[in-house]
């Protein structure tokens, strides 16, 4: 296997890491808001889990796909500190944050994947520009959420 090849699976396994993880704190903070502010935001990440979940299923196939294996739950590693839950579950805003921080890093990712498959790995390249698009538009979502919470 060639060296970008594997810097390519190391960093797709990144990513299949950091979804899985975002999917994890999305499930805890739809659960734990409370308040009636609290329903859009709970309904937005509930939502979002689903197109999480799809994205890890993607970069695994493509992981499986370019010679890789797919890490299991042991192999993968954990740094959503912003995301964890709160003791005060009426903290929206501080989820919003969460949310857009993990955004952030996901976005970052993706870029260094798609300048890292640049004239190497088209598909891949091809397929993270697709994620990263959804990304954006998850975030920008999440801007705008927090403009009006902090409008108050």
């Amino acid at each position: 296997m060639k060296s970008k090849n594997k810097e390519i699976i190391l960093e797709l396994c990144l990513s299949y890491a950091m979804e899985l993880e975002t999917v994890q704190n999305y499930i805890a903070a739809s659960v734990n808001l409370d308040g009636v502010r609290s329903e859009v935001i709970k309904k937005a990440l509930a939502a979002d889990i689903v197109t999480e979940v799809q994205h890890a299923q993607l970069l695994a196939t493509r992981i499986k796909t370019i010679g890789g294996l797919v890490p299991g739950s042991l192999e993968l590693p954990r740094s959503q500190k912003f995301l964890q839950p709160s003791k005060d579950t009426t903290d929206i805003v501080a989820v919003i944050k969460g949310v857009i921080a993990a955004e952030d890093g996901a976005i970052a990712q993706y870029t260094k994947i798609i300048k890292l498959c640049e004239g190497e790995d088209y598909v891949t390249q091809d397929m993270v520009i697709g994620i990263l698009g959804g990304e954006e538009d998850h975030r920008r979502e999440f801007i705008g959420f927090l403009k009006e919470y902090e409008k108050r």
